[in-house]
């Protein structure tokens, strides 16, 4: 088969680069990239360019936020009697759309996985105890992937905040051993978090 152009063979491999995407994927989005017009191209390039400059974590809870600061941390539209711990930012969003959590996030950034170099060092327990203490948390929520990593991040966090005198709970039934949060349906994981059970 006759190879590509270069430039075109290179966008492939950046393509390739996404989740679940593979050769295949990757050349028919190169090629329908071709098709748009170039003002669009254009847009889509600024669009790249710009993203790590408008679009950065917040440096209290680690979530995404603009320019213009998080949301998630405003006190005055959430609830900051409550705390939501969540493996990564975009476990945030599920969450949110349930419209039944209304208190604050805070993402770890990663779980407990020895097999991969992700110690307790990681999960930066002080940062968290400090926002505990500092806003008034009386409720800890672990909203955490039902997997081996997850469930063991959600005992050692556990076991850290029993003497902290806040409430900890996991989110309950409905969801499937070995699932991530962003693959669970909005119904099971709203139903999850109204049957949360407390440690």
């Amino acid at each position: 088969m006759t190879k590509l152009p270069p430039s075109l063979l290179s966008l492939v491999s950046y393509l390739r680069k996404f989740p679940g995407v593979g050769s295949r994927t990757a050349e028919r989005y190169a090629f329908q990239l071709l098709d748009w017009p170039e003002e669009q191209l254009k847009q889509l390039a600024d669009q790249l360019s710009l993203l790590k400059e408008k679009v950065t974590f917040c440096k209290q809870c680690h979530c995404l936020q603009e320019l213009s600061g998080c949301e998630f941390c405003n006190p005055d539209k959430r609830d900051t009697s409550h705390l939501c711990i969540v493996s990564s930012a975009k476990d945030v969003y599920p969450i949110e759309d349930t419209k039944i959590y209304r208190g604050l996030y805070h993402v770890l950034g990663g779980l407990l996985s020895p097999l991969h170099g992700y110690s307790s060092d990681r999960i930066q327990l002080p940062k968290i105890r400090e926002r505990i203490e500092l806003l008034g948390v009386q409720d800890v929520v672990l909203a955490l992937d039902s997997t081996v990593e997850g469930d063991a991040t959600a005992l050692f966090l556990k076991e850290e905040m029993q003497h902290w005198g806040v409430r900890v709970s996991r989110l309950a039934f409905g969801l499937p051993l070995g699932s991530s949060l962003d693959y669970v349906d909005g119904g099971t994981l709203a139903r999850a978090f109204l049957g949360r059970h407390h440690f």
